[in-house]
């Protein structure tokens, strides 16, 4: 059994992921005024309209591409020593430390302490007519699982396949994919919880939901 309490414990005491800022192409870099510390935001607006905060620019070919922050944050590093060079597509740049929200903290102890079913190729996934029903009239957390289920329909180049699910018996304690759009294989379709174990990951996500405290 996995302890979710210490998992909490533990993102706890490092309340950010590391976002690696790297070069989209070759060129000769240039930095904008940023440094360790700064507060960083990033693109938004319904169509991309609002940028980012201006980490660097990259020349080619006598043209500067602007590179904006990809996350909220503060730089936690900036390789300054590549001020004036030419990089490859792919160096790193600097670092963002992304603060992490509520939802992103109870999506990470999720990811690690739910048995995950995953997509065994690109394609559209929906539940079997009998368990679509069930989640729509009560949520999934109203399906039992168990290994050899017939769980989903598998819709790929205008045709249907069945899926069966493959794994430990519990119920359906999350949901990552939606209808009509294609899942990348390897991605998550469900997570699965023993039924023993609902309460304990339900105190933890509550615990989360009233105690987090979000940074700007």
């Amino acid at each position: 059994m996995i302890d979710v309490k210490a998992l909490l414990e533990k993102i706890k005491a490092s309340p950010y992921e590391e976002i690696v800022v790297a070069a989209p192409h070759t060129g000769v870099v240039r930095f904008a005024d940023i440094d360790a510390g700064t507060r960083v935001v990033p693109t938004s607006g319904s169509y991309g309209e609002k940028p980012g905060t201006l980490l660097a620019k990259l020349t080619r070919e006598h043209n500067d591409k602007p590179i904006y922050a990809e996350a909220k944050g503060v730089i936690g590093q900036v390789r300054r020593e590549l001020e004036g060079t030419f990089v490859e597509a792919g160096a790193e740049l600097g670092v963002i430390r992304h603060y992490l929200s509520k939802d992103e903290v109870i999506a990470s102890i999720l990811q690690q302490v739910l048995y995950l079913f995953r997509a065994p190729e690109r394609a559209k996934y929906y539940f079997i007519p009998s368990v679509d029903k069930k989640v729509k009239a009560s949520g999934p957390r109203s399906v039992t699982v168990k290994d050899g289920m017939e769980l989903f329909i598998v819709s790929r180049m205008k045709r249907e396949k069945p899926l069966t699910y493959e794994g430990p018996e519990g119920i359906i304690y999350a949901v990552y994919f939606q209808h009509d759009l294609n899942v990348d294989q390897g991605a998550p379709l469900v997570g699965v919880c023993p039924e023993s174990q609902t309460s304990l990951i339900q105190d933890v996500v509550n615990r989360v939901r009233t105690d987090w405290e979000e940074r700007e």
